[in-house]
This record gives structure tokens, sequence and C-alpha cells, in this order.
């Protein structure tokens, strides 16, 4: 690209503010736009770095010139804006954008669960012995990273979003971790469309680039029985074994690649549940392919520890364990959720139903689950599907009242697990804030 070139930024925030940042260094002319308010944080940011934008509007002479647009993920391709600059200009995301300034070696992952605990992770076991970066939907944006420390390496979680809008982008390592039907109403409602988005991840990737997937998926094993994927496939599986790949043999996790083996046993992994030894078999297999120590894998795995919000022990009240999983925001995160519950579990649950199918859950329900708190303005599906199931079934749109009556009908070695299978937007402002209001409601208790 010409670097006299006009990039224009659209919408302000983590991943915008670094995009804008880093353009300016390489010598764009930078213009940030974005339709809603700016925060004071990357105000301030654009104003010290002098760095021209607008908020509450999108002014359309100051953007149609733009040769570069930088989108923010959050932004649907069916904005008329959008469509309209697509028509002149390069339309990418911030991931692109910033690959283009670095030559170090990506580790990029995707998935519909498990994406941010197997970034933070793999980040967990590679920081021990190497320079490495975190970013992409998490802490500092990548452009920033790139612009203030360019770090040998980088692991990256990337959103179906994010890859929609990468064209060059070619991560050395790609990590698939699930595919569930998520976010289909940005993909016209049809899977094969957020399929397709999430291999976008493998694009460029030749026999020198490696694809690290979960082969227990049926959809990811579809797609690469169906397409012509170029790189060296390393699948992990909980019931299979492979000559290159991540399994388990004798309660054992075991990852081997080109006859070199690391083991460790699952008892001693952190974190609980088969969704995150699947998670730890990632995370191993990229750390063995960049030759961290096998020693180093092992400690590191033994000492995570784990993301907020995710299957998160918050306190232990009169022998009652309060689980924060506000991060299970469908229907896949919440079955590794009630899957991994050892005792009977009073489930709060409930929001933005994304037209979740719940019939996996049944059997969880039926067999862990005792009393179920709905959560949400329209429960009416949630009904249909649970309220025959359990004893009790209680709808409220508080959380403070979900938490004070889980805490008058769970019993001492019971759970009271927050894992909402909807998204937040009912009643919080996102899933952050129903985790962190969970917390306190707990700590109030």
């Amino acid at each position: 690209m010409n670097h006299k070139s006009k990039i224009v930024v659209l919408g302000s925030g983590e991943s915008g503010t670094g995009t804008a940042l880093l353009a300016k260094a390489k010598g764009y002319n930078v213009f940030v736009s974005d339709k809603g308010e700016i925060s004071s944080k990357y105000k301030k940011v654009l104003q010290d770095n002098t760095i021209e934008f607008e908020e509450k509007q999108h002014t359309t002479s100051k953007i149609d010139d733009a040769d570069v647009v930088m989108k923010s993920p959050g932004i649907p391709d069916s904005v008329p804006l959008v469509k309209q600059l697509r028509k002149t200009a390069k339309v990418i995301s911030e991931i692109e954008f910033a690959s283009e300034f670095t030559d170090a070696t990506c580790v990029a992952i995707t998935g519909s669960n498990g994406k941010t605990t197997t970034a933070k992770l793999t980040h967990h076991i590679l920081k021990q012995e190497l320079k490495v970066g975190l970013g992409g939907n998490i802490g500092d944006s990548f452009a920033l990273q790139v612009l203030n420390y360019n770090y040998p390496n980088y692991v990256l979680e990337v959103s179906s979003f994010q890859l929609d809008d990468c064209y060059a982008f070619n991560p050395k390592i790609a990590v698939i971790t699930n595919i569930t039907p998520d976010h289909l109403d940005r993909y016209d409602y049809k899977l094969e469309n957020y399929v397709a988005s999430k291999f976008r991840i493998v694009q460029n990737h030749t026999e020198a680039d490696y694809l690290i997937y979960d082969a227990d998926d049926d959809i990811l094993i579809e797609y690469i029985k169906t397409h012509q994927i170029k790189s060296t496939l390393l699948p992990f599986s909980l019931t299979k074994t492979f000559e290159n790949g991540a399994y388990i043999k004798d309660n054992n996790l075991t990852v081997t690649i080109n006859n070199n083996t690391f083991t460790m046993p699952t008892k001693n992994i952190a974190l609980s549940g088969n969704h995150n030894i699947k998670n730890a078999m990632a995370a191993s297999t990229v750390a063995s392919l960049l030759r961290i120590r096998k020693q180093t894998i092992r400690e590191s795995l033994e000492n995570f520890q784990g993301v907020e919000h995710r299957l998160e022990n918050v306190l232990k009240i009169n022998k009652v364990q309060y689980i924060n999983d506000s991060k299970a925001t469908n229907v896949n995160a919440t079955y590794f959720a009630l899957e991994s519950m050892d005792a009977p579990t009073v489930w709060i649950v409930g929001g933005v139903d994304k037209g979740n199918d719940y019939s996996e859950l049944f059997s969880f329900v039926n067999e862990k689950v005792k009393a179920i708190i709905c959560l949400g303005k329209d429960n009416e599906k949630l009904k249909e599907n649970f309220a025959g199931m359990v004893d009790v079934f209680v709808e409220t749109e508080f959380m403070s009242e979900a938490v004070k009556i889980a805490y008058k009908v769970a019993e001492a070695g019971e759970n009271v697990l927050l894992s909402p299978c909807c998204a937040s937007f009912d009643l919080f402002e996102n899933y952050e804030d129903r985790g962190r209001q969970f917390k306190n409601a707990v700590r109030n208790l």
C-alpha cells in the first residue's frame, strides 16, 4: 500500500484506536469516525496524538475518499455505509492491517467456544521462554503492540468478524477450537457461511503452516474433508489417537509431532472439565511446535489460573459453591459447564436467545439440575424447554434477586451456576457486566 494513503477508521474502540496510532506512525492520513460517543480514554489518546476524529456521526465527505477502511468487528456488513465503502476502498480488519507491519510468528486462535481460554493458556506457556504478545480480542490491540513492542511472536484470539476482513493475514499456526452455530444473524442464518468465515484463518496456508483443530467436532471434520486445506493438520481428540496430534492415552494428555512426544497426567491440569482438556491439548500442541521445553509446558498447565467469567469459582458459602460462567453465551458453552458439574446444581440461565436449540442440554438438566432461575426479559422458550424437568423454576429480571433465590434453594455440597446460554444485552451491558454483578451479589449474601 502507498503509505501516503488515507485510512478511515470506523469505530474508536481498542482496535480502532490502535489502528489509528499505527497508521499515523506509518505515514497514513488518518481519520477516525464513530457513530456513537467516543469514550474519554480513547478520545484523549486521539487528541494527544493529533489524530482527527468525529463522534456521534459519519460525515460522508470525510469518509468516501478513503483508500483503506479499517472496520471495527462490531459493525455488520449490512450497514449501508459499509456497502458503499466496499465499492471504492479496501475494507479490512485491524488484524489484517497490523499484520502488514510485522514479520512475527503469529498463532491465531478462533472457534465458537474456548478461544479466550486457549489463547490465554497458550500465551501463559509461551511467555515462560519467548517474547510474545497477546492480542486480538484480548488486552491491548494487535496494532498497538506492533507499534510499541514489535514482539517476535504473537498469540491472537480472532473472531469470525475479524477474519471476514482478512485477506493477506497468514498465521504460521492456526487453531480452531470448535464450531457450533453462533452469530448466525451476521451470516444470513446460514451455518455454512459462518463455518467458511472461521476457515478464512487458513486461507493463505501452505504445507509449511499448521492447523490445530478438534477432531471430535463433526462440523470441522466435514469441512476439512470436503475442502482443500493446504495446512499441515494436527488434530486433537478425547477419543481418537493420531500419529501426529494430541490425544489421551492411559489418562495422560499426549502430544506427538514427528516422533517427539510430550505427556502429562490429565489430573494435573489446573483447569477442570473435558473442554479444558481440549484447550490444554491445543495450547500444548502450539508450545510443542514452538519448541517450548516439556517441563515448562507441564508446569504452565499445572499453575494456569483460568479466565474471568469462564467457570470461575467465586465463593463457597455454607458449603455451596458459586460459579460464574457468564461468558457462556451459547448452548455449546453451557453444555460444557453443565457437563463439568459434579453435584446437584441450581442453574441461573437466560438473556437474549440467539435461536438456541436446547435439546442437547436435556440429559444434563435431568441428571444434574435441581432448580432453574431464569434471568431475562423473555423466558418463554426456556420455560417451554425446561419447566417440566425441575421442581423449582423461577423468573426474575434482577441479578441480586436471582442470587438470593439460589441461596435459599441450594443446600450444602451443591453448586449455584450462572451459565446463561444467551447473550446479555437485555439486562446487562455485556457478559462481563453480567458476571461482575453475579460476583458482587454473591459477595453481598
